[in-house]
C-alpha cells in the first residue's frame, strides 16, 4: 500500500546539518539571536495531529515563537522531522536532536526509559488524544479469511510494531483469550505499513495496529475488524515528551508549543471537518479515515491534560514492556510533568467525551448530521449522496465505518458492531436477534 509522504517533510539528512549550524543540535543558537527548535511528529499516526500535522499546518507554534522573539530579540526556527512511528523519535532525542516529540502510551514509556539510561531525561508534559476504553488500536484479518476470533490466531502469523500501544493490546487480548502470545502466535515486528502489505500479500494472516491504519484498510476494503481493542477497557492515548534539558533551558519554548497544541485542539475541536481535510490534504490519508478517529464523534477525545485515569493506564502498561524485556523499569510519576502546561495553558482540561453518537456525511457538506440512534442512521442513508456514515459499537461505543460494521436486528432496534464476534456474542445473548448484511439493513430500516 502507498500512501503520499507528507509534501512539506525534509530529509532527515539535510535538517540535520542545519540543526548543527545553529549551535551543535537542537534548541542551540549560533549567535545569541538564533534558536533552531526541532519537533518530532508522525503525520500517519493522527491521533497526535494538534502536536503534529494539524499544528505544523496551521503555523500557530511559529506565530506564537514570532510573537515570543519580539519580545526577547531572539529569532526562533522550527524544523519538523516526520516519523512512521515513535522509536525513531526516541533514539534522536536522546541523540539530543530533536527537542519535542509525540508518540503513543508504549513508545512514551521506552522513551522515558531511553532517556534515563542514556543520561538524556525526558519528561511527559502533555496529551494528544486519548480513547478511555482504548479503541485506538484493532487487530484486522484480511477480507475472507476464515479467522473469527482471537483464539483462531493461534498458529497463526500477526503483524505488529513491537513496542507499540497496538503491539500492548495484541499481547493483552490474547491473554485474555488463552493464549500466549510468546508461544502461541508466531508475531511479526513490521513498521505499519510493511505489516498492512504483508496482510495484502497473505504472508501474515492479522495485523494489529495503531491508528490510523486499521480504519484505513477496513476503508478501502482490505481489512476486516477481528478485534476492537476497547474490549479491554483500558485506556490508550499519545502524548508530548520533551528534553528535560531543552525544557529547563527553553521554558519559554515549552510554554509556546503547549500554548500552540491547545489553539491546534481548539480549532479540530470547533472545526472538525475542516480539520479532518486538512489532515487528509497534508498526509495523503482520506478525509473520510481521518475523520473516523478524529471527528466530533471521533475514536480520539483531543484534551492536552495529562488525566489521573492516563497516568494510572502508564503504570499499568509498564508490567507489560518489562515482561517483554524493552525496559527495567520506569518511574511513571517522575516522568510525568503537569508543570509546563499549568503554566502555559491555565485551565487546560476539556469535559470528557460523551457517548458517540451516530454520524452522516454527505457529499460535498463541510458539516454532518448526528443521529440518537443507529437505526435512524439507516433510515438517513438511504437515497444519499454519502461520503461516509458512521456507527458506535453497541457495547464498546467505538466509532466505525457504517458499512464496514456488522449490523444486528432485534427487539425492534438496529445495532452494530466493530467486529463480527461481537455481534454473534451479542446475537447469543438476545433471543430474536439476527445479524443482518448492511444493504439490507438500509433497506429494511428504510
Amino acid at each position: 500500500m502507498r500512501i503520499r509522504r507528507l509534501a512539506l517533510s525534509v530529509p532527515l539528512a539535510l535538517l540535520l546539518p542545519l540543526a548543527v549550524a545553529c549551535g551543535g543540535g537542537a534548541g542551540g543558537a549560533a549567535d545569541g539571536k538564533t534558536v533552531t527548535v526541532t519537533v518530532g511528529y508522525q503525520s500517519k499516526t493522527i491521533n497526535t495531529v494538534t502536536a503534529g500535522t494539524l499544528l505544523r499546518s496551521l503555523g500557530y507554534f511559529e506565530e506564537e515563537l514570532a510573537a515570543r522573539g519580539r519580545k526577547d530579540g531572539v529569532t526562533y526556527r522550527v524544523v519538523w522531522q516526520d516519523y512512521a512511528t515513535g522509536a525513531p523519535i526516541t533514539a534522536q532525542m536522546t541523540a539530543g536532536k530533536i527537542d519535542i516529540g509525540s508518540m503513543g502510551d508504549f513508545p512514551l514509556l521506552i522513551n522515558a526509559a531511553r532517556g534515563k539510561q542514556l543520561k538524556e531525561p525526558t519528561r511527559l508534559v502533555a496529551v494528544t488524544g486519548y480513547n478511555l476504553r482504548g479503541g485506538l488500536n484493532t487487530v484486522v484479518t484480511a477480507p475472507g479469511s476464515p479467522l473469527r476470533t482471537l483464539r483462531d490466531l493461534k498458529g497463526r502469523k500477526v503483524s505488529t510494531s513491537v513496542g507499540s500501544a497496538a503491539d500492548g493490546t495484541l499481547v493483552r487480548a490474547l491473554r485474555r483469550a488463552g493464549l500466549d502470545p510468546a508461544k502461541d502466535v508466531d508475531k511479526v515486528n513490521q513498521q505499519p505499513s510493511v505489516g498492512a502489505s504483508a496482510l495484502a500479500a497473505g504472508t501474515a494472516d492479522a495485523l494489529s495496529q495503531f491508528v490510523a491504519w486499521p480504519g484505513l484498510l477496513a476503508f478501502q476494503g482490505r481489512a476486516t475488524a477481528l478485534y476492537d481493542g476497547a474490549e479491554l477497557n483500558l485506556p490508550t492515548f499519545h502524548g508530548i515528551t520533551v528534553r528535560e534539558r531543552f525544557a529547563k533551558e527553553r521554558p519559554e519554548v515549552l510554554d509556546a508549543f503547549l500554548r500552540a497544541q491547545r489553539r491546534a485542539t481548539d480549532e479540530l475541536r470547533h472545526r472538525p471537518v475542516a480539520s479532518a481535510e486538512s489532515v487528509a490534504k497534508e498526509t495523503g490519508l482520506p478525509a473520510e479515515v481521518v475523520y473516523l478517529y478524529n471527528g466530533a464523534q471521533g475514536i480520539a477525545t483531543f484534551d492536552p491534560a495529562l488525566r489521573p485515569e492516563l497516568v494510572a493506564a502508564l503504570k499499568e502498561d509498564v508490567p507489560v514492556l518489562a515482561e517483554a524485556g524493552l525496559v527495567k523499569d520506569v518511574d511513571v510519576d517522575a516522568f510525568v510533568d503537569a508543570a509546563p502546561l499549568r503554566r502555559a495553558v491555565p485551565g487546560a482540561s476539556y469535559p470528557k467525551a460523551g457517548a458517540a453518537r451516530s454520524e452522516l456525511w454527505l457529499k460535498g457538506q463541510q458539516s454532518t448530521r448526528t443521529f440518537d440512534s443507529p437505526g435512524a442512521l439507516l433510515k438517513a442513508v438511504k437515497g444519499a449522496a454519502v461520503r461516509a456514515a458512521y456507527v458506535p459499537d453497541a457495547v464498546t461505543g467505538t466509532l466505525w465505518f457504517a458499512d464496514r460494521a456488522v449490523w444486528v436486528q432485534g427487539g425492534g432496534q438496529w445495532r452494530a458492531f466493530v467486529t463480527r464476534e461481537g455481534a454473534e456474542r451479542y446475537v447469543t445473548g438476545h433471543a430474536g436477534s439476527r445479524i443482518v448484511g448492511y444493504a439490507d439493513a438500509v433497506r429494511l430500516a428504510s
